[in-house]
């Protein structure tokens, strides 16, 4: 290769630059629209249209030829792409009107117009900064939101009006609130209505939330910046829901419990979906749009907590309910009041309602994520590899993506329904490693592994320095049978280590009973997996590991984990690199920390017993601390406080601060030299 695996493995974004998605396909199923970077080095991201009659493609809109500074973008705009983890430039995203003869999307906070048949795009006079513009199912409008306000330009007559405006600067009219997008996946706030005449808006409020200050100490200069932060135990922000009419009208749609986890509006129902603040109870209800009324379709109800689930409520041509629920010990999917999977195949999500065929990715092997179909009598397997799958379905047209350990990237196919298959080419890089990984089960809990060692080494020939390489929690799931799994892993193994990767208890794939067992404990459950899993692959390769040389490295959940693991048991791990770590779960969020550790207020002890500081003093194992000083999500006051707490005790360690950092790590040579550091302090710290 011409450069070094970390220096490409920061360029390409961690080779996701180049790869096909965002597909929308037309109803006809004629032509299918796009994102890719035009190389895999190019962090621009342009549109695209495939032609599936004579197999062409066609580049629609180039952001470089529209002269718009990507680099210029609205501070609301940057939150949501920090909290997407949207690492690219250019058009990161758009909506269409349902013919997909039209498309929006926004540039360097401006609103832009694209005639898809025409190739032609223009700018649409606003004030800057605008954020999520969605056009409208008929074509002839645009809502977007700016400065807080919800505005909608007619495409007609070239007017603006402004439906909503904030009360106050705490105040947002059709964004989703920090907890929504960060923890629930929902990335929008406000939906149109079918007839195009009115909207669904979300009205958020963050004066309860506290403040926090971002501070950037390499240039004191610089002012901190305020953020607006719902630790766990203290108060969201209050939502509301309106459904604004273009003729002006406002109706007021009341909702009773904490969290609003998603709305949809087809020509079947207006539904929201809520869900309490103790995440015990969810609730979908279908909603009047002229009164506001709502009406209760179903609760689902959790000792533990309940799970909120992308792609539902949907509903089938007959206006079935399509729902996901935790049912008989398996996340099933049910189709009105039926559950249509058995309780063995963990479904993840729906993708698509085609008609009476719904689309979904499920699970029966864990490692795997395979896409199906329900067409109203019988499940179908749409993909049949090994692999992970995801895709979609429209007018009997569907386009599948496939990972595999056999091939590297991702690979992109449509499929028409006659079943001939149209490729649509990824121009991402070649990571140009030898990928040497064996996934299996390990350990007493059969916890999905993966062991991966150098390229050079011949089994038996002699005993490798072990470096475990976890996230281990909830949401993260990394030990999957696909190639880019794996990569930063390999070239650790290159370095002279076997690295195991393992997924215990709390991560996503085995189905609730699984993901349960980290209730009130966010702390002992992983590690013990951890633990189980190192011992069950020194079992499979006794002549291969070396356990009187064990460190561990993880980021974000995977930092807290290895932090506690030298700290609680230096007798297994002998170093540690803990990026971005959780150190204390009072300084998480509300959604997630709670859902696992209930209020603090209340079980103050299951926090401590999840928290780092109390084991300060135990620390006698090298320690190296990674934190980006600019973190919204984890704030850097995780790191700084441990590392008080470790200077406290007379505990040596290592803090290293990223200045300018957020939890992504996007700079380039930011990630490049992480990389090349962490070796060096792990190879140092076990005396290699």
């Amino acid at each position: 290769m011409s450069e070094s695996f970390p220096r490409l493995l920061a360029r390409t974004r961690r080779f996701s630059l180049g790869v096909p998605r965002g597909f929308t396909i037309a109803p006809d199923g004629r032509r299918v629209v796009f994102l890719r970077t035009q190389s895999g080095t190019d962090p621009v991201t342009c549109l695209w249209e495939l032609d599936t009659t004579n197999h062409v493609e066609r580049l629609v809109v180039d952001p470089r030829a529209l002269d718009a500074d990507d680099e210029n973008l609205p501070p609301e705009e940057k939150a949501r792409r920090e909290r997407s983890r949207e690492q690219a430039g250019g058009v990161v995203g758009y909506t269409t009107d349902s013919a997909v003869s039209r498309a929006v999307f926004a540039l360097s906070g401006g609103l832009y117009l694209t005639e898809l048949a025409a190739g032609e795009t223009r700018k649409i006079p606003t004030d800057p900064g605008v954020i999520d513009p969605r056009i409208s199912p008929d074509g002839r409008k645009v809502a977007y939101v700016q400065g807080g306000s919800l505005h909608v330009y007619d495409l007609e007559t070239d007017q603006g009006t402004t439906l909503a405006e904030p009360e106050s600067d705490t105040v947002t009219y059709g964004l989703a609130e920090f907890i929504a997008s960060e923890e629930m996946d929902r990335m929008r706030g406000y939906w149109w209505s079918p007839d195009s005449d009115r909207l669904l808006v979300e009205r958020a409020d963050e004066a309860p939330v506290q403040t926090w200050h971002i501070a950037d100490p390499a240039n004191p200069a610089k002012p901190a910046a305020d953020q607006r932060y719902p630790a766990a135990g203290t108060p969201n922000a209050t939502t509301e829901l309106f459904v604004l009419g273009l003729d002006g009208s406002r109706t007021a749609v009341p909702y009773e419990q904490e969290y609003l986890t998603t709305a949809d509006w087809d020509a079947h129902a207006l539904s929201i979906v809520t869900m309490s603040r103790d995440q015990k109870s969810l609730k979908l209800f279908t909603v009047d749009p002229e009164t506001g009324a709502s009406t209760l379709v179903r609760e689902d109800t959790d000792p533990a907590w309940v799970d909120v689930f992308t792609g539902v409520p949907g509903h089938l041509d007959d206006g079935s309910l399509v729902w996901i629920a935790a049912e008989n010990h398996g996340y099933r999917l049910i189709v009105g009041d039926t559950p249509v999977t058995p309780p063995t195949l963990q479904v993840r999500d729906v993708l698509d309602v085609d008609g009476d065929t719904v689309l979904f990715r499920a699970s029966g092997d864990p490692t795997e994520i395979q896409l199906w179909t329900w067409d109203g009598t019988s499940l179908m397997p749409v993909s049949t590899q090994s692999g992970v799958y995801s895709g979609r379905l429209r007018g009997g047209v569907g386009v599948l993506t496939e990972q595999s350990l056999e091939k590297e990237g991702v690979s992109t196919t449509v499929v028409l329904p006659s079943g001939m298959t149209i490729p649509i080419p990824s121009r991402a890089e070649r990571p140009g490693l030898d990928l040497r990984v064996s996934v299996g089960r390990a350990g007493t809990r059969d916890l999905s592994t993966a062991v991966v060692f150098p390229s050079w080494h011949e089994q038996g020939s002699r005993k490798l320095p072990v470096l475990m390489d976890p996230y281990g929690g909830p949401h993260g799931q990394l030990v999957q049978q696909r190639y880019g799994a794996y990569l930063t892993s390999q070239w650790f193994a290159e370095q002279g280590f076997a690295v195991i990767v393992a997924d215990g208890r709390g991560t996503p794939g085995r189905g609730p009973d699984f993901d349960r067992a980290v209730l009130n404990d966010l702390a002992d459950p992983p590690l013990e997996d951890q633990i189980d899993a190192l011992q069950g692959v020194a079992q499979q390769y006794p002549d291969d590991l070396d356990l009187s040389k064990v460190a561990i490295r993880g980021w974000s959940f995977g930092g807290f984990l290895a932090a506690l693991a030298v700290l609680r048991r230096p007798d297994v791990f002998h170093a540690a690199v803990a990026g971005a770590p959780v150190t204390d779960w009072r300084l998480y969020d509300t959604c997630y920390t709670e859902r696992y550790l209930g209020h603090p207020d209340e079980q103050p002890e299951v926090y401590d017993q999840s928290s780092l500081f109390a084991d300060a003093a135990k620390l006698e194992r090298p320690l190296l601390l990674i934190h980006g000083l600019a973190d919204d999500n984890v704030v850097a006051a995780h790191t700084l406080r441990l590392s008080s707490a470790l200077l406290a005790a007379g505990r040596p360690h290592s803090v290293l601060p990223l200045s300018g950092v957020t939890h992504m790590t996007p700079q380039e040579v930011v990630a490049e030299n992480l990389l090349l550091l962490q070796v060096d302090f792990l190879k140092k710290s076990l005396g290699l």
